[in-house]
């Protein structure tokens, strides 16, 4: 018998990105990554990265490289917290 090599699924992180190229599907992504009970700062930078490969070029991913290293993620999440606090939620929405 002739072992024969299938493919069972695409690449996932292609298909992540060719999803991420509707807007509105990037939005929900960040905005369910900001909305994490155990905010994780190099998840958040791994999905703005998928995002700005998605939507944006070179220039958008160094953006987001180096804010990562600033560590200015983590501020994203305690004003997330604070306006929670408040009763408010942080969001990501398509510009109309």
């Amino acid at each position: 018998m002739q072992s024969v090599k299938v493919p069972t699924s695409r690449d996932y992180q292609e298909y992540l990105i060719n999803s991420l190229k509707d807007p509105e599907r990037a939005a929900g992504y960040i905005t369910a990554i900001l909305e994490e009970p155990d905010p994780e700062p190099e998840l958040l930078a791994l999905a703005l990265d998928d995002v700005a490969i998605a939507l944006g070029g070179e220039g958008d991913r160094q953006w987001v490289k180096d804010f990562g290293a600033s560590g200015k993620i983590q501020a994203v999440y305690e004003l997330a917290a604070w306006l929670d606090s408040l009763g408010l939620k942080l969001t990501v929405t398509v510009k109309p």
